[in-house]
C-alpha cells in the first residue's frame, strides 16, 4: 500500500510539472507574438521611446520578459495622453489616465457582477448601488497608485506642435487585489446596500478582471 501511495504521489508531481511546463511554453509563445505585434505597431505609428536611451527593441524585450517572469500575476495597464505641448505634463496625464482607466474597469466589473448576481434577482434595486460604485472607483484610484510601476513610455509628434503619449505600467495582480479590497472596505462604509451583500461583493472584488483588452 505504501509503495502504491508513493507511486501515485510521484505520478501526480510528474503530471503537474508537465502541465506547468506546457502552460509556460504557451505563455512564452503568446508573449513572443505580442512582442512582434507591438514592435510593428510602434514602428508603423512613428512612436519613439521616451525617457530611456535604450532602443525600442531592448525596451520591449525587457517589458515582455518581465511579463513572462511574473506570469499570471502580471497586470498590464495602459495610460494615454494627447494634445499636450509639455512632455512633463504628458507624462503626468498618461499616469493619471492609467489610474482612472484601471479604476473604471474595476468598477465596471463589480457593477456587472452585482447587476447579474444581486440586482438581477429582483431583491435589490440597482440604483441603491450607484453611490457605492462611484465611491469604490474613487477609492481604487487612491489605492492603485502605489501599485502601478512604469515599464516604458512612447511618444510621437502630431505635426502641430503637440504630442501624443502612451505609458505602459505593470502591477502585481496579488498586490492589485489587496488594493481593490482596501478600496472596497472604504467605499462600503458609504453604502448600506454594499454592507448588506458584503460577502458576495467581496468575492467579486477578489475575482480580478482583464485590465487590457
Amino acid at each position: 500500500m505504501k509503495k502504491i501511495i508513493v507511486f501515485l504521489l510521484t505520478l501526480l508531481v510528474i503530471v503537474s510539472t508537465t502541465e506547468l511546463q506546457a502552460q509556460n511554453k504557451a505563455l512564452e509563445k503568446a508573449l513572443k507574438k505580442e512582442f512582434k505585434a507591438k514592435q510593428k505597431e510602434l514602428k508603423q505609428g512613428n512612436w519613439k521611446i521616451y525617457g530611456s536611451s535604450r532602443s525600442a527593441d531592448v525596451v520591449l524585450l525587457k517589458h515582455f520578459d518581465r511579463l513572462s517572469t511574473m506570469g499570471d500575476d502580471a497586470v498590464e495597464v495602459l495610460g494615454v495622453a494627447s494634445k499636450f505641448k509639455s512632455k512633463n505634463v504628458g507624462v503626468q496625464m498618461a499616469y493619471n489616465n492609467a489610474v482612472v482607466t484601471y479604476a473604471q474597469k474595476a468598477g465596471s466589473h463589480v457593477k456587472g457582477r452585482v447587476v447579474s448576481d444581486i440586482s438581477g434577482d429582483g431583491t435589490e434595486g440597482t440604483s441603491e448601488f450607484e453611490h457605492f460604485y462611484a465611491a469604490y472607483e474613487r477609492e481604487v484610484e487612491k489605492e492603485i497608485k502605489g501599485e502601478l510601476e512604469q515599464s516604458f513610455t512612447v511618444i510621437r509628434e502630431n505635426g502641430d506642435g503637440t504630442f501624443e503619449m502612451q505609458s505602459y505600467f505593470i502591477a502585481s495582480e496579488s498586490a492589485a487585489t489587496k488594493a481593490r479590497i482596501r478600496a472596497y472596505e472604504n467605499a462600503m462604509k458609504e453604502s448600506a446596500a454594499a454592507q448588506k451583500y458584503a460577502g458576495k461583493i467581496s468575492d467579486f472584488i477578489k475575482e480580478g478582471f482583464k485590465s487590457q483588452e
